[in-house]
């Protein structure tokens, strides 16, 4: 097994585990830095806990410009059916959430042509309605994302460490693999080496066995 193999193992049991318990469903964090004048996610996940319990969901986004302190209602999607009551982000606001389903788990949206307006905070608030046999339960779920609109992508420090690491890992990985194989190949070599000398030495005794009988015959003759 190869090491990135190796790395992977662990990552697809834990995306297995996390399929598992919450439906394919894995809660992370958006993305927080936008471009300007390009595309950007808003990401906003709520996993239902209760995979096996019907369940419908609508969600509603907020936005409060950098340096204001009140919220305001941009974007909402329920039914099936989005709204954008605000003209700043109108025709710039997109679905990019669960598809095709009243039980929405992922409430993403996406806006174009990223402004320098577009910065500051935005709260995505998921009102969740449990199905049970004798009763519904309602809940909401609050997600807060702090966009910050910039000229261009840079990496920061924990990215590069982490990639860093990443690479030292797999040299690492690599090294104790080569330092493996070489073991086992002398333990063979000399499991073989040994084998070798134990059948020669066999080979002489019956061969010497041989001509000592060969020897008792020629006598008595």
């Amino acid at each position: 097994m190869s090491a990135v193999q190796l790395l992977l193992v662990p990552l697809a049991l834990w995306v297995l585990q996390a399929s598992l318990c919450h439906g394919a469903c894995v809660e992370v964090d958006s993305d927080t830095d936008a471009v300007v004048n390009e595309g950007f996610k808003l990401g906003c996940i709520s996993c239902k806990m209760r995979a096996e319990v019907p369940a419908e969901a609508t969600v509603e986004w907020s936005f409060m410009p950098k340096g204001e302190s009140e919220f305001t209602k941009i974007y909402s999607y329920e039914d099936l059916m989005s709204d954008t009551p605000d003209e700043r982000f109108y025709e710039r606001l997109y679905w990019n959430g669960s598809k095709k389903t009243k039980d929405l788990q992922d409430g993403s949206i996406y806006i174009l042509n990223v402004t320098w307006n577009d910065t500051g905070t935005y709260r995505c608030i998921f009102t969740r309605t449990l199905t049970f046999t004798s009763f519904k339960f309602h809940n909401d779920t609050t997600k807060i994302v702090h966009l910050n609109v910039v000229p261009r992508l840079t990496r920061g420090i924990a990215s590069i460490l982490s990639e860093v690491m990443m690479y030292v890992t797999i040299v690492g990985l690599q090294v104790w693999l080569v330092v493996e194989m070489i073991y086992c190949y002398r333990k063979i070599s000399a499991q073989g080496e040994e084998a070798l000398r134990e059948s020669t030495a066999e080979y002489l005794a019956i061969a010497s066995e041989s001509k000592e009988n060969c020897a008792m015959v020629a006598v008595t003759e």
